[in-house]
């Protein structure tokens, strides 16, 4: 029987974890990222709970603690940056938080001998059968594979052509992140900063050697083409976080000279299916569940478990492709539901709000 063929579109975490489970399952496997590299830069995340088990499995582990950051206390100010409460991490045995770049080059590193990895190009059509996809390339001549897997995040190519415009299946939570490095290690590599006043929080996090700033405020929304010009992002963190004290003032200059700006909706996606004949989803472009961190944990173990799906069940792609989502679709609900309630405890929105949450982390010390 010839090999199946499956096409991974983007190269971040689920992507090339898929590659390596489903190449390692004897399909022929190539992953497409519109990035010219693997990405440079990337907030801490965890990898935690079930994914912890499937890095174990690819033998990255080593390198993942090699990279991890030494954070062990949040450190939580009041407005005018006096300290109002520590809280000591305590993670589940064996989970890491490392920068997202360095989880990703690992994963790539484990996959880039098991598949072939294709950069700076993307897809812009895909014409599906009943045994299999004509997809069409930005650069690449047109090829025919059995399986299509759109791993290409929250705004998803794969899922806007095959599913349909993203309006559709993006649900903002009405805050908008925006992240930067500043260049230089945190005076306390152990402690992360957390900053608030209603509405708007401002964090630092040390990294692993250079520390990262992060904006995260209540906002009534931004157009796509604020999400595409930098200058308008920059404008619009800058009017949110006019006259909050603290380090602000200088962050704020930092974010007007980053070269390296992330910016975007905190969003939910929410689709009544993750798969359309032999076109399917994987992380966040099925879930998206980026603010805490959990994402990168949940495309792990969901990509193995698509890999796992699809080797038991290698005449039935249909019945895969199901199981699939049932199986993950029980880790991502309750989090999914959870993210509400994260995001008012990270940026209440009002006064009493966060009062009300920095006398609770004073109350419990030892919560992580």
């Amino acid at each position: 029987m010839t090999p199946p063929s499956v096409l991974v579109v983007g190269a971040g975490i689920a992507g090339p974890t898929l590659a390596y489970w489903s190449a390692r399952n004897g399909a022929r496997v190539t992953v497409v990222e519109r990035a010219r590299s693997p990405r440079s830069s990337g907030n801490p995340v965890d990898v935690r709970g079930p994914a912890l088990p499937v890095a174990e499995a690819m033998g990255v582990l080593p390198a993942l603690r090699a990279r991890a950051t030494s954070v062990r206390t949040l450190r939580v100010l009041g407005p005018s940056g006096r300290t109002v409460a520590r809280v000591r991490s305590s993670p589940e045995p064996g989970s890491l938080e490392l920068p997202r770049a360095d989880l990703a080059a690992a994963l790539h590193e484990a996959a880039r001998h098991e598949a072939e990895f294709v950069f700076g190009d993307t897809v812009t059509g895909l014409h599906a059968d009943g045994a299999g996809v004509d997809v069409v390339f930005e650069r690449a001549a047109p090829r025919r594979f059995d399986l299509v897997v759109g791993a290409d995040g929250l705004h998803s190519t794969v899922r806007r052509l095959a599913f349909g415009p993203e309006r559709e299946f993006v649900r903002p939570t009405g805050l908008l992140v925006a992240t930067l490095p500043l260049g230089g290690p945190a005076p306390d590599p152990t402690e992360v900063l957390l900053h608030n006043v209603p509405g708007r929080l401002v964090s630092v996090h040390p990294g692993r050697g250079e520390a990262m700033a992060a904006f995260i405020f209540r906002h009534p929304g931004v157009t796509a083409a604020d999400l595409r010009d930098v200058a308008a992002q920059r404008r619009i963190v800058t009017e949110a976080y006019r006259g909050v004290g603290w380090r602000v003032p200088d962050l704020l200059d930092a974010v007007r000279a980053a070269e390296d700006l992330y910016f975007d909706e905190v969003s939910l996606v929410d689709l009544p299916g993750w798969s359309r004949g032999r076109i399917t989803l994987l992380g966040d472009a099925a879930s998206c569940l980026s603010l805490l961190g959990e994402g990168s944990s949940l495309a792990i173990a969901g990509a193995h478990t698509l890999a796992d799906a699809l080797a038991q069940r290698p005449g039935d792609p249909a019945a895969a492709l199901a199981h699939y989502e049932q199986t993950h679709r029980a880790r991502v609900t309750p989090r999914q539901r959870a993210m509400r309630r994260s995001a008012a405890l990270l940026v209440p929105a009002t006064t009493l709000g966060l009062t009300t949450r920095n006398l609770a982390a004073r109350l419990l010390p030892t919560r992580g």
